[in-house]
């Protein structure tokens, strides 16, 4: 009878997702800081002490050149706990339609956020490979979990004997009422932002939470070495993208994703390290499930620095999708030098409305100065009506991001070079950023998951045709654009329609006439809102029984659209007024707005 028990333990044994793996009992910490960039000690910032980071650097290692895949936090965290680009995963889109989160509502669509079983997330591999998984204050995810992540929110609660992975989100940037220790006339803001004492203020604010954060990191050390646990752990120390100001949080400037990134490895190995090679948050999963001695998925696009034989990165990528009730598309690439943005929606501003960013005091007084004619050339880019579709920095000379050379033909090759890079990562990675959100959501439904439909159908060629149409719009080539409406594809259509209504080109109203009766609804919301930008007020009937579609996103985007089209919606303000009771916040968001605005 005891030869049963021990077959048991035996077959168990073989079953181990660590046979094969170099099992080293290494504990790991992620410690997430919200909305915060590289300002503290080790970095070079002199206003604000920040002690304990700083030995975290002199102890282990300092990433001069970290950076997010994504500058917005749920998405961040998405692709951070898959070790996968959020746009691989289609967890792109802030505040996605999952059944927890705040965008919830849309419940005929919450089966394709679960994460498919092919899949397994950082947290699980680490349970299944016998660690006491964690989490402390906050997960934000863009998905549904096929299985639970964690034990619970305490490592503390660990066996003494049972090896730890440990994640902790500070709230770092967003805490302003962190004890005052930075000097606000002391405060030397960024170029870009007007030189206003709300404006300082607000830094000093901003610096004075990282005080507070270090005393947090402080405890967190303090408890690990009180536990006998800090010389058998791995720290590592990161935000989830930059501060949260008008060129930073949301958008693809060094404010935006450049992220500090601070590593203790056990027993204080490679102390006083600094490297200043490319970094991607993502590879943090890699590197961290190679610590533990567990095996690295396929699925994970995350690279191990850490290893002995690991080649740098040539470029990072990093993408922003819709932002709560702004959608926008942007891409960019960035070398050791150079950095390239590619606004693919260069026809709205930068400056977009947003509930969230035109909610914070800061924005409120740029704004406010712009408008009174107060700002220099520079400052003002935020609020023109319109972006280049491609923006290039030289950051060695130009680290502010002031001076745009992509119309330089001095820099016409390098700027080729990383057009075609971007190009081609979006299609190595199964980018699903150029599909319209509501299409995208019925693809996800279909198929069971997004990332599932773009696996087992490659969408290469449809990339490619998305880049070319949103390109002919923006070179307003009206005989394109009208081949490119009728294409089988909706998305292709879509952007064909967004395109003939920007260019307001005139042999495409017939066509636009025929795309308002599209068999897709986000269709006929583009082609609507492009013929009422031809003077077809009438088709402002049609955005407006869109509101209450099935799919709320494509209630969102009608929304947005009448919201575009300025006053022109006001007739139907009472129908507009009703959406503030939409299942979706966002939709809400818009007609709050909305409304207020025609009181």
């Amino acid at each position: 009878m005891k030869l049963i028990p021990c077959l048991l333990a035996f077959f168990s044994l073989l079953c181990s997702p660590l046979i094969g793996a170099d099992r080293t009992n290494v504990n790991v910490v992620w410690i997430v800081i919200e909305d915060a960039s590289p300002h503290i000690g080790c970095y070079g910032e002199t206003l604000i002490k920040t002690p304990h980071i700083d030995r975290m650097a002199r102890e282990g290692m300092r990433c001069s050149n970290a950076f997010v895949t994504s500058p917005v936090c749920s998405s961040s965290r998405s692709a951070m706990v898959s070790g996968m680009y959020q746009t691989t995963l289609g967890v792109h889109n802030h505040r996605s339609q999952t059944s927890s989160g705040k965008g919830g509502g849309n419940a005929d669509y919450y089966d394709s956020y679960k994460v498919p079983k092919s899949v397994r997330l950082i947290p699980e591999l680490f349970r299944d490979a016998g660690y006491f998984v964690t989490n402390k204050n906050k997960t934000d995810y863009n998905f549904i979990p096929a299985s639970k992540l964690y034990h619970g929110s305490e490592w503390k609660k660990a066996p003494a004997d049972q090896p730890i992975f440990a994640q902790f989100q500070l709230s770092g940037g967003k805490n302003r009422k962190a004890k005052s220790h930075a000097d606000p006339e002391q405060v030397v803001l960024p170029p870009y932002y007007p030189d206003h004492p709300t404006l300082r203020q607000d830094w000093a604010k901003y610096l004075d939470s990282w005080v507070k954060t270090d005393e947090e990191v402080g405890r967190i050390l303090a408890d690990l070495e009180k536990a006998g646990r800090l010389d058998a752990t791995a720290v590592f120390l990161w935000t989830d993208h930059g501060l949260s100001h008008l060129r930073g949080k949301q958008f693809l400037y060094e404010e935006g994703i450049r992220v500090p990134l601070v590593i203790r490895l056990p027993k204080k190995r490679r102390a006083g390290t600094v490297r200043d090679d490319l970094i991607e948050h993502i590879d943090v999963a890699a590197c961290s499930l190679k610590l533990a001695g567990i095996k690295i998925p396929g699925n994970v696009q995350g690279r191990d620095f850490l290893a002995d034989d690991y080649e740098p990165r040539k470029f990072v990528f990093a993408a922003r999708d819709r932002c709560d009730e702004t959608v926008d598309v942007l891409r960019c690439v960035r070398g050791s030098r150079f950095k390239y943005v590619r606004n693919f929606m260069s026809h709205v501003s930068h400056a977009q409305p947003s509930q969230y960013k035109d909610g914070k005091k800061i924005v409120q007084v740029i704004r406010g100065l712009y408008e009174e004619g107060k700002l220099n050339e520079q400052q003002s880019r935020p609020f023109l009506p319109r972006r280049p579709p491609e923006e290039l920095y030289d950051l060695q000379t130009d680290p502010h991001e002031l001076v745009n050379l992509a119309t330089d033909p001095k820099l016409r090759d390098r700027l080729a070079d990383m057009r075609m890079a971007l190009r081609q990562r979006m299609i190595e990675t199964r980018d699903m950023g150029l599909i319209p959100e509501p299409i995208l959501e019925d693809v996800g439904r279909e198929a069971g998951n997004k990332y599932l439909a773009f696996l087992k159908k490659d969408r290469g060629e449809q990339t490619l045709r998305l880049i070319e149409a949103i390109t002919a719009g923006e070179a307003n080539d009206g005989s394109k654009l009208l081949e490119y409406a009728k294409s089988p594809d909706p998305a292709t259509r879509y952007w064909a329609a967004v395109w003939l209504g920007v260019n307001k080109t005139a042999e495409g109203k017939s066509t636009l006439l025929k795309l308002s009766a599209d068999p897709v609804p986000v269709v006929r919301v583009a082609a609507a809102q492009a013929l009422c930008k031809f003077g077809e007020l009438g088709q402002m009937k049609v955005l407006v029984e869109h509101i209450e579609d099935p799919n709320l996103l494509v209630g969102m985007f009608a929304l947005r659209a009448i919201e575009e089209l300025g006053d022109a919606g006001k007739a139907s303000r009472e129908a507009i007024a009703s959406a503030q009771k939409s299942k979706y916040e966002f939709s809400r968001r818009i007609a709050r707005r909305l409304t207020t605005k025609w009181r």
